[in-house]
């Protein structure tokens, strides 16, 4: 499979996910259908379908449009989400197939809204696997928690994404990533894979180039809300267990003005 950003509106993310034996293509949060479409044109794709992850207008708001450019094409989105277009909705452990080689799992992962799904998608040319996070699983970061706990966000952040393969490349919603990390820093200033990140994140944007994608290993050195499981970050916020951990760090963020 082979994937391409599509950058939206300010700092928005869509994603085109071509099927490479068939050209068959998936479009993640395609938002500016016209431009996703315009993309699968350059690269000889056919869209077939669409992988919402949420609800939030920035996210799913293309649909409707999409759907007439597209006739026949499928909408997923999660179940209890409210998504709009929405044509074919998916729950945790749902599997979609694209092409010949590829399959997609959906995986639910709510708090920023109660029906959010991230797509884990796979295929059997060996290449390692993505995840398209949406507004959940930011890099260095995570989403607000609009609709959701801190102990829904813990499952979905340090037990459900946490869990795939660590190589797993991750692609979120939006370009936060320079913030993120130097929040990040903030919380951890000791932390040497915070300040290597930064530095590298900073250099990407200046070119003009994505930090997108990273690596669930990744995460889980640099993003403060993956590390809340650790004893040692629970202890630098003032708390005693994980939940706790990541409300605080949340709370940290909502009010930080970097």
């Amino acid at each position: 499979m082979k994937i391409h950003h599509v950058s939206c509106l300010e700092d928005n993310y869509a994603y085109l996910i071509i099927d490479e034996s068939t050209k068959e293509a998936a479009v993640v949060d395609p938002v500016e259908p016209e431009k996703v479409l315009k993309a699968a044109q350059d690269h000889g794709a056919q869209v077939k379908l669409v992988l919402t992850t949420h609800h939030h207008w920035d996210h799913a708001g293309g649909n409707e449009k999409i759907k007439q450019l597209v006739p026949g094409i499928k909408v997923y989105g999660g179940s209890v989400d409210n998504v709009k277009g929405c044509t074919d909705k998916v729950d945790n452990g749902d599997k979609i197939s694209l092409g010949a080689d590829t399959q997609i799992l959906s995986l639910h992962t709510p708090c920023h809204t109660k029906g959010h799904i991230s797509y884990y998608v796979t295929s059997k040319e060996g290449e390692e696997p993505a995840v398209f996070t949406g507004d959940t699983l930011f890099i260095a970061g995570c989403g607000k928690f609009f609709e959701g706990t801190a102990e829904q966000m813990h499952q979905s952040l340090c037990v459900t994404l946490a869990s795939l393969p660590k190589p797993t490349r991750v692609y979120c919603g939006h370009e936060y990533t320079v913030k993120n990390l130097q929040f990040a820093e903030t919380v951890e200033p000791d932390n040497a894979k915070i300040k290597q990140k930064l530095s590298w994140a900073q250099q990407q944007r200046e070119a003009g180039l994505p930090t997108v994608p990273s690596t669930i290993e990744s995460e889980m050195e640099t993003n403060p809300f993956v590390r809340a499981d650790l004893p040692e970050l629970q202890e630098k916020v003032g708390c005693h267990n994980a939940v706790d951990a990541l409300r605080e760090i949340r709370q940290r963020k909502d009010n930080w003005r970097g």
